[in-house]
């Protein structure tokens, strides 16, 4: 008895198409942007230019509180905001010090020095210019204590040193002696609990700008413009403030390590491009197969 059953069209063939072809393109549309090494331009956004023109803003010699927390989890997208923020800083003659609320983040804030301050900027002294005040266990109560007494707990800076016999900390009584407090953020404690017990309780003493995850900043926006000055989300945040610091700090070619956002973007645009191409078709084939 022959099978009497239709072929099958060409849009059931492609609603059946094995999965495994579906991760082979979005492999491909990975790997090919990384290999080739493409980049696309960056048109920044307000937010990115916010948080630049308040860093840029403050005069040669201001103190700038630069809090990495993060740790190698999310490095991959908090990485280059910390090098450009540090690259900025730097730039502009400022005063960085130096801290994470996260138990993973010393190596992070190490790396930054030695791939921007110590590469870059040789003339930049240890203790006059710059300083690695290090980890303190707590989480927020760390905030809730340095905001009105940081020497209660910062005794020494991460080497061990006195902070009596820092030059650039001598004068530093609370958080609140800074001009400008920075947060590269990658969850709790972090972003939230800096504008919570820092620039909440004190608006007209603190300041704040920060760098995110993707996650978080959804969470985050609310507190822009009023708690928040500038937020950087995700890595195409940092891609957009990345190409303002280029532009205007940056002569010829800049280091890999200061185009790492922009170059991270390539695979991701290809990738999302993909996906949204596919959403597309699902729907697509389900409303032809639903005519049949």
């Amino acid at each position: 008895m022959s099978d009497s059953s239709p072929a099958p069209t060409i849009v059931d063939r492609l609603a059946g198409l094995d999965r495994r072809w579906i991760f082979l393109l979005m492999l491909l549309a990975v790997a090919i942007p990384i290999l080739l090494e493409l980049k696309f331009p960056e048109t920044p956004s307000q937010q990115a230019i916010n948080v630049f023109n308040e860093i840029d803003s403050l005069p040669p010699g201001s103190k700038v509180l630069l809090s990495l927390d993060f740790d190698p989890s999310t490095e991959g997208e908090l990485r280059p905001m910390a090098s450009s923020f540090a690259l900025h800083c730097a730039k502009k003659d400022l005063k960085i010090y130096f801290m994470t609320l996260f138990p993973g983040g010393p190596p992070m804030v190490q790396q930054t020095i030695e791939q921007v301050i110590n590469a870059d900027f040789p003339d930049m002294v240890y203790g006059k210019d710059y300083v690695d005040l290090g980890f303190k266990p707590g989480y927020e109560g760390v905030i809730k204590v340095i905001i009105t007494n940081l020497r209660e707990l910062y005794t020494t800076d991460a080497r061990g040193t006195n902070i009596n016999q820092i030059p650039m900390c001598q004068d530093i009584e609370s958080v609140q002696d800074m001009d400008l407090i920075i947060d590269v953020s990658a969850g709790y404690p972090g972003c939230k609990e800096w504008v919570q017990y820092a620039r909440t309780p004190y608006p007209d003493r603190v300041k704040l700008v920060a760098g995110v995850t993707g996650v978080q900043a959804p969470y985050l926006y609310p507190y822009v413009p009023g708690q928040i000055i500038g937020l950087l989300g995700a890595i195409k945040g940092a891609a957009e403030y990345e190409k303002l610091v280029v532009d205007k700090y940056i002569e010829g070619e800049p280091r890999a390590v200061y185009q790492e956002g922009v170059r991270r973007m390539g695979p991701q645009l290809i990738a999302h491009l993909l996906m949204v191409f596919l959403i597309v078709a699902g729907n697509v084939l389900m409303f032809l197969q639903s005519r049949q």
